[in-house]
């Protein structure tokens, strides 16, 4: 028997759930995740921070559309994403370009001396630091609860999550979208493709032209919890060139070495030569020691070549839709693109800028 929907989104994590949750207000929707939990891959291996500046012109944009959403997620919980925590970008000589071409595209950031970035992260090597900027406003993303209300507002509205679902067929017939996945039939006149660092894979299997993805492997490691006094309230601490980035999380501490290692999709692990490279970077920059690690792990940052995601209608096969690219600003641009996604694929206008909206679009590929 085939299961019959509106839109049919491939890939269950925050890209997928997000858009699936806003779609489902006007149309029947359901989700393939391939896998036995939503949000395996890369929505379940994030930093999970807030950063107003992070990104290009474009995604800027987009976390100042997200970040009233965080403050009041209407529909996905009653308080607010978001907590506390601030980062501070830190350069050293050779870095400070960095930090300048930062700063000069940057809003509310406080520039900060070596002494002042060492008073809110006290490991700190101040004498090898030049310059410093502190983001106040960067916060915590709970992103489970975001996940999960998201995953509770589509089924509240009648949609369906199945996983354990890979996609194994795909083809246009008739106007509309014929799926096989994890065993059974699926059908709709539009598709999302939402595959994160699968979705040029899905794209060549509904013999759509790819828009070059790639998938990049970030790595991390849990330290043990230093014994500091007031290091619960440390910001995220990165260096301007990104060589590592840390933050407490849950009591211990993240490192990452900020690694970006083209790989082919696939269920990631860390490369322990990698990490070691990292962390020996994060001890030359701090007092701190890396005697042990409590455990760790990596996830895929999938990237368009001009690093801005990709959202919109293929423009060589209809009903197809892709939204995909978001690299490292996927949770935090969810709420934004989730709308936008809602609104081109049910034709109502969307409250982005037009110059906005077409920089994301796939036809900039052609």
């Amino acid at each position: 028997m085939t299961c019959i929907a509106d839109i049919i989104v491939i890939g269950g994590g925050m890209a997928g759930l997000s858009a699936a949750a806003e779609l489902s207000k006007d149309a029947d929707v359901i989700v393939l995740e391939a896998e036995q939990n939503i949000g395996y891959h890369a929505s379940g291996r994030t930093a999970a921070i807030f950063i107003r500046n992070y990104g290009n012109a474009t995604l800027r944009a987009l976390n100042a559309v997200a970040e009233d959403f965080f403050v009041s997620p209407e529909g996905i919980s009653d308080t607010s994403l978001l907590s506390r925590r601030g980062q501070l970008m830190f350069a050293q000589e050779t870095d400070l370009p960095e930090l300048e071409n930062y700063l000069a595209g940057a809003e509310g950031m406080e520039v900060l001396t070596p002494a002042e970035a060492g008073a809110l992260v006290p490991v700190l090597k101040t004498d090898l630091i030049v310059k410093a900027a502190y983001e106040k406003s960067a916060q915590d993303i709970d992103v489970d609860r975001l996940l999960q209300g998201y995953a509770r507002l589509l089924k509240t509205k009648g949609g369906r999550i199945i996983t354990n679902a890979p996609v194994e067929k795909i083809r246009f017939h008739d106007t509309v979208w014929q799926i096989s996945a994890g065993g059974q039939e699926y059908q709709a006149k539009t598709v999302v493709n939402a595959a994160g660092a699968w979705a040029d894979e899905i794209a060549t299997l509904a013999k759509v032209t790819p828009v070059g993805l790639t998938p990049l492997r970030r790595s991390a490691a849990i330290l043990p919890r230093p014994d500091i006094e007031g290091f619960d309230t440390w910001p995220l601490f990165v260096s301007a060139s990104e060589t590592f980035y840390a933050k407490p999380e849950a009591g211990l501490l993240m490192v990452s070495p900020a690694d970006e290692d083209p790989v082919t999709p696939h269920d990631a692990w860390p490369d322990d030569m990698v990490l070691a490279e990292g962390l020996y970077r994060f001890e030359e920059a701090t007092t701190l020691s890396v005697n042990r690690l409590e455990h760790s792990w990596a996830g895929l940052r999938t990237f368009a070549a001009d690093r801005t995601p990709v959202v919109g209608f293929a423009p060589d096969a209809q009903g197809f839709f892709w939204l995909a690219g978001q690299g490292g600003y996927g949770i935090q641009t969810a709420p934004a693109l989730s709308k936008l996604a809602a609104s081109l694929l049910t034709g109502q206008k969307s409250s982005l800028p037009a110059h906005i909206v077409q920089s994301l679009n796939p036809s900039r590929f052609t």
